[in-house]
């Protein structure tokens, strides 16, 4: 049973890693969870409270940044309310197209809510890039800091 739950524990891990780019999955979360998994098999005897508060902290600042990043980027050009839920419903919808969709879906749902606010094409087309760029250094964030714990995960098991 326990290499059952192991193998569950990598595999919640390598979907969360998957999950870091793909939105329909709570990469971190998963992450931490197969992390967590692991701690309880072991009994806790090398993934204390300790490693688990630090690595969930970590966990749980990468998911704020993960949210914060594409404002972030788009309130750094003067983008509207509406451009905000315009990259939202764009990062939803283009889900459904897969990676063309992600690229494309938050620039456009930035640019149309921000179109839809009244300003100009061009001004428009800087929030959609800008909500783009954000989103992309949120993805990126969430990866570095899913290796981290990962990382530290190892590290734990090895020498704690």
């Amino acid at each position: 049973m326990e290499i059952a739950l192991y193998v569950l524990a990598a595999l919640l891990m390598i979907g969360g890693l998957a999950g870091n780019i793909l939105p329909a999955l709570p990469g971190i979360p998963m992450i931490f969870g197969g992390i967590w998994l692991v701690a309880a098999v072991d009994r806790y005897r090398h993934l204390g409270t300790w490693w688990l508060v630090v690595i969930g902290a970590l966990g749980a600042f990468g998911v704020l940044m993960d949210f914060v990043s594409a404002s972030l980027g788009a309130k750094r050009v003067g983008a509207s309310r509406l451009a905000l839920w315009g990259a939202g419903l764009g990062t939803v919808v283009g889900m459904f197209f897969g990676l063309v969709g992600l690229i494309v879906g938050p620039f456009l749902g930035a640019l149309l809510g921000e179109l839809a606010s009244g300003t100009s094409v061009l001004h428009s087309a800087h929030v959609g890039v800008a909500t783009w760029l954000g989103l992309l250094f949120g993805t990126l964030v969430k990866l570095e800091i899913s290796f981290v714990m990962i990382g530290l995960f190892g590290f734990a098991m090895l020498f704690g």
